[in-house]
C-alpha cells in the first residue's frame, strides 16, 4: 500500500534502537529520508545502513535531547542536510523503572527534559519549516502510564500525561498551517526497556522474568506482546494521507489491556 510521503524527510528521536527504529525503518520503506538521533553512535549508525537499504537517505546525528543546544544543532543538521522537515517523531525516552521512594529529584528533571520537554523543544524547532511549506506531521509517543497507574513507572504517568495534553495544546495552535499533531500511547511493547522493566518486577516479586512477562501477556486480551512495529505502524497512519483531518488525538496500541474509558 501506498501512503504518498515519497521524498518528504523525517526528524526521528531517540531513532537507533526499539521503537524509533521500528518507525523509522516503517517511514523508510514508503521512501521517506530520514534524519534520526540518539546518544549511541553504534546504534544510529547500524539504524542508518537499514534505512538506506530502502533506497532512501539518512542522516544519524548524535544528539543528547535533553540538551536545547543538541536540540537546535540535530533540526539545523537534518534540515541542511535535506533541505526540509515535514514529519517529526517525537519518541526519545529515559526513565528510570523504581518505586516513588527510589526517584530522586535527578531522575524527576532528567525524565522530563529528555521527554516532555525535548518534544516541545523540538515542535518548536521544526515549526517555521513546517509553516513555511504549509504542511507538517508531528507524531508524539508517550508511553499509556499517561492513562493508568504503574507502581516503577511514576515518572512515565506524569510525564506522559504532559506528553499527551502538550499534543492537543500544540495541535490546535498550528492547525491553520495544515500541521497535525498526534500522540500514539504504546502498550507492554518488547523492547529492550521493557525488559529491564521485567528484570525488576521479577526482583521485586522473587520470581523470574519469564513469569514477569507470562502475567503482562495474560493481561492483554488480544494475547500477546506489542511489537516496535505495532507503533510504527500506528504513527505512519498519522503521517499518511488517511489521517489528514485527524489532530490531537492520542490513541492507545495496547493489544486492549487498558481498562479506562477514553471519551
Amino acid at each position: 500500500m501506498a501512503f504518498d510521503l515519497q521524498g518528504k524527510t523525517a526528524l526521528i528521536t531517540g531513532g537507533g534502537r526499539g521503537i524509533g527504529k521500528a518507525i523509522a525503518l516503517t517511514l523508510a520503506e514508503q521512501g521517506v529520508n530520514i534524519a534520526l538521533c540518539g546518544r549511541t553512535a553504534e546504534t544510529l549508525e547500524e539504524t542508518a545502513a537499514a534505512i538506506r537499504a530502502e533506497g532512501v537517505e539518512a542522516w544519524p546525528i548524535v544528539a543528547d535531547v535533553s540538551k536545547l543546544e543538541n536540540i537546535q544543532d540535530f533540526v539545523r543538521q537534518a534540515v541542511t542536510a535535506a533541505d526540509r522537515a515535514d514529519i517529526l517523531i517525537n519518541n526519545a525516552v529515559a526513565s528510570q523503572s523504581a518505586p516513588f521512594d527510589e526517584q530522586t529529584d535527578e531522575h524527576w528533571q532528567y525524565h522530563i527534559d529528555v521527554k516532555l520537554m525535548a518534544y516541545i523543544r523540538c515542535a518548536r524547532q521544526v515549526l517555521p519549516y513546517m509553516k513555511a511549506q504549509g504542511w507538517g506531521r508531528i507524531v508524539n509517543i508517550g508511553g499509556m502510564t499517561a492513562r493508568i497507574t504503574a507502581p516503577l513507572r511514576v515518572t512515565n504517568g506524569i510525564v506522559n500525561a504532559g506528553v499527551a495534553n502538550f499534543t492537543k495544546q500544540f495541535s490546535a495552535h498550528v492547525a491553520a498551517h495544515n500541521i497535525t499533531v498526534n500522540c500514539v500511547h504504546p502498550g507492554t511493547t518488547a523492547t529492550d526497556r521493557m525488559l529491564q522493566g521485567f528484570a525488576r518486577q521479577a526482583r521485586d516479586a522473587e520470581v523470574t522474568v519469564d513469569e514477569i512477562e507470562a502475567r503482562q501477556i495474560a493481561s492483554i486480551p488480544l494475547g500477546r506482546l506489542i511489537q516496535p512495529r505495532d507503533i510504527a505502524n500506528a504513527a505512519l497512519f498519522f503521517c499518511s494521507p488517511m489521517a489528514d483531518i485527524i489532530t490531537g488525538q492520542s490513541i492507545a496500541v495496547d493489544g486492549g489491556s487498558a481498562d479506562a474509558v477514553i471519551y
